[in-house]
């Protein structure tokens, strides 16, 4: 059987959303920051479907933006959850939140996008959002809500050096070091190799708080060179790596033609690229 391709990473928008673009601008701070160069692309889950078939990608995992507005990321969820219904063999969506709305909508959204269809919770975008992502005040509610429902949280990360670019913030390896170790039990996945605490691996207490996490390969193209795959690997272990391309930030194929100039052994590329994210979220045996 010929292995499944995962990209673990991707965003996709309402219709509508495209339409009133300019209003969201200003309604969001997460869109705000993210989607104020009118060059930034937004696409829809037909449009994600199309790219996915030219670059002979199986499966997306539809994540959220890191909505603060709580009716826009609402609406994002359900038009998640009605094309996951329509599309359950190709695409897998999370659940978009704040941890700022307090506990009692929380727990309401989770319930609501679990009972929808949806299979983890995420991207949190801590920056735009107003809190730190070390902070267990904030956190508590949300890791709670994924351990009860027993999916795995999305957290972006950012380098603390290097280029600047839209989204860069400061939830930067010792900051998600700090919430990786406050909640061992959950799932927890770092997005843009978290900002690249793969490195500090190498030292054992902070090899030892990974027990549950795993690093995506997002917008890699536009953060390092090939080798971090072949560095990531020899550090962590390729069982932490789920391969993704922060589409439409990255088309899909340009994603995986930087993974495929690395020098990877066969074995872990079938991991990276789709046999982690398959047992992570419980998909068919793809070994």
């Amino acid at each position: 059987m010929k292995p499944m391709l995962i990209d673990a990473h991707t965003h996709v928008f309402p219709p509508r959303f495209k339409e009133i673009r300019d209003n969201l601008l200003l309604r969001d701070p997460t869109f705000g920051e993210l989607y104020a160069n009118p060059k930034s692309v937004m696409a829809t889950v037909d449009e994600l479907l199309v790219t996915m078939d030219n670059g002979v990608v199986d499966v997306a995992v539809a994540v959220g933006l890191g909505w603060l507005d709580g009716h826009l990321a609402r609406e994002a969820n359900d038009y998640l959850m009605d094309q996951v219904s329509r599309h359950a063999d190709r695409l897998i969506g999370f659940c978009s939140l704040s941890p700022m709305w307090g506990k009692r909508a929380l727990k309401e959204e989770v319930e609501r996008c679990m009972k929808g269809g949806l299979s983890g919770i995420g991207e949190i975008h801590a920056d735009p959002q107003g809190f730190r992502i070390d902070d267990s005040i904030v956190m508590d509610p949300v890791m709670e809500l994924a351990l009860e429902y027993e999916v795995p949280v999305l957290v972006h990360g950012s380098e603390p050096v290097g280029h600047s670019y839209p989204g860069k913030g400061h939830s930067t390896p010792d900051a998600l070091l700090g919430l990786v170790k406050a909640y061992p039990d959950v799932k927890i996945i770092l997005a843009h190799w978290g900002g690249g605490l793969p490195f500090y691996a190498l030292m054992p207490e902070v090899a030892s708080a990974l027990d549950n996490v795993y690093f995506d390969s997002a917008a890699s193209v536009r953060l390092y060179d090939p080798k971090i795959y072949d560095t990531a690997v020899a550090i962590l272990g390729a069982e932490k790596i789920l391969f993704a391309s922060d589409y439409p930030v990255v088309d899909q194929p340009v994603a995986l033609n930087h993974l495929m100039r690395s020098t990877l052994m066969p074995t872990s590329q079938r991991q990276i690229l789709g046999g982690n994210a398959s047992i992570l979220f419980k998909l068919h045996d793809v070994s």
